[in-house]
């Protein structure tokens, strides 16, 4: 489908999350922090959400009088699944894209022990729990992404932004080197 006339566009915040419709696109930038979309090819609605961390210790849940909190993955899919329940499909239906989960200090932390693979792992889990469809991921590695997705195709396009370190530099200052993907 061609991009609509009249697009809405939405960009999440860390913790934010949205489902629109055939005339939105939703933007972000990922560091260590995961979102997922989730996409229903013949509806043409789809939402994406933007989490910080895993889970939300349960000393903080039962403290909170707010309910869901999207800056938790748990809570942003369990958010997202009450828009996709109150269409009345099936979950194996929609397509789910995984993304983010990067290192943003490699030269401290090990490629295995950081925040961005704990939200890897909890991203895959949920996607497993909850009956969905995984079609595509772009997930750990070094640096940030900048993600766009649009809602009229499923089209999700990734600006991958690593980190490398240059041997020759004397000074130990990173280079950045932009690798651009669609996933379809």
């Amino acid at each position: 489908m061609r991009k609509p006339p009249h697009v809405i566009e939405i960009f999440l915040q860390p913790g934010d999350l949205y489902f629109g419709d055939r005339d939105t696109r939703i933007r972000t930038v990922l560091g260590s922090c995961v979102s997922l979309t989730f996409w229903h090819p013949e509806l043409l609605v789809g939402g994406m959400c933007h989490y910080m961390l895993s889970n939300r210790s349960q000393e903080r849940r039962h403290e909170s009088s707010t309910g869901l909190d999207g800056r938790y993955a748990d809570e942003a899919v369990a958010l997202l699944i009450r828009e996709i329940d109150a269409l009345r499909v099936p979950h194996k239906e929609f397509q789910v894209k995984l993304f983010g989960g990067g290192n943003m200090f490699p030269e401290r932390t090990k490629q295995s022990g950081h925040v961005g693979m704990k939200n890897v792992e909890t991203a895959r889990a949920l996607v497993r729990k909850h009956g969905f469809n995984c079609v595509a991921e772009h997930l750990g590695g070094d640096g940030h992404r900048n993600v766009i997705f649009d809602v009229w195709n499923g089209d999700v396009w990734v600006k991958h932004a690593v980190l490398a370190r240059q041997e020759t530099d004397k000074n130990n200052n990173m280079d950045r080197r932009l690798q651009c993907v669609k996933f379809a």
